[in-house]
């Protein structure tokens, strides 16, 4: 952006950028309409008014993990380690290892450059951090390089690991809180850029049947939610009663309830987002 005055200025912000009025710099207003990270950084400041022991980390990422609002009110106890993702989470196991509750707020894709760390400084002792997975899936205007397509794959190899997956604003809410003041161990909370969709409730159970039926069981997790409720309306219109079950928990996998479901339709289609599964 060098010789262009509004990036010069917000560097961060034009580091990647969609549409904008070249006059001034400005985005569309409907650019800026709340989303996941937006909310994973206001709990992490509410987390942080009640929790001293609360920190935040990232990689060059601060302003698009939504913690922003957090440096400011918190800046001794938010880190920006630069790209650097494997000294982010290598950090963390150290703050966790002395009592610190250290959350890890890295995009998807560049997550898999601390998959050393994951295993050897943090899951293999059993430490206690939670990693907000951002961008995870298809992430639009951010670029291919961004897509977090291989989070789930690669964070279900790594030893005691529990991978969240809120599938709105009100679980993520439910889950940050859970993650960080009553689980132990690494967590995981991966959720998508942008915002939510219809599905607005709030089920942060490892399973919830969301619908019940007879005929086929879909099984999904994240946003997919959406689109699965959708064509569970559309196949009750040609007489396909369908069982539509959440994962709020990919892994560890609670299966008794999905085999109920399976046992009962005895027909599984799992969405595109559960197939890693």
């Amino acid at each position: 952006g060098k010789g262009y005055r509004p990036a010069e200025l917000n560097p961060d912000v034009f580091h990647g950028i969609g549409c904008f009025d070249p006059s001034d710099g400005h985005t569309p207003q409907n650019a800026h309409l709340p989303g996941f990270s937006d909310t994973f950084g206001r709990v992490m400041c509410e987390l942080a008014d009640k929790e001293p022991r609360l920190c935040a980390i990232s990689a060059a990422m601060i302003r698009g993990t939504g913690l922003a609002e957090f440096r400011k009110a918190y800046p001794a106890r938010c880190f920006d380690v630069g790209i650097a993702e494997g000294h982010a989470v290598a950090m963390a196991g150290g703050l966790a290892k002395q009592g610190m509750l250290p959350v890890v707020a890295i995009y998807s894709t560049f997550l898999q450059r601390a998959y050393d760390m994951l295993i050897h400084d943090t899951s293999l002792q059993r430490l206690h951090l939670v990693l907000g997975v951002d961008r995870a899936g298809i992430v639009g205007n951010d670029g291919d390089t961004h897509n977090g397509c291989f989070d789930i794959s690669y964070l279900s190899s790594v030893p005691y690991m529990r991978i969240l997956c809120p599938a709105s604003f009100a679980e993520l809410r439910a889950m940050l809180r859970k993650a960080v003041l009553e689980l132990s161990g690494p967590v995981a909370l991966r959720y998508p850029r942008g915002g939510e969709g219809a599905y607005q409730d709030c089920h942060p159970e490892p399973v919830t049947v969301l619908r019940e039926g007879n005929d086929l069981t879909i099984l999904t997790y994240g946003i997919v939610i959406n689109d699965v409720l959708q064509a569970a309306d559309l196949l009750a219109q040609q007489g396909i009663s369908v069982e539509v079950v959440k994962l709020a928990q990919v892994a560890p996998l609670e299966l008794a309830p999905v085999l109920a479901s399976l046992h009962k339709t005895c027909l599984l289609y799992t969405s595109d987002a559960a197939d890693d599964l």
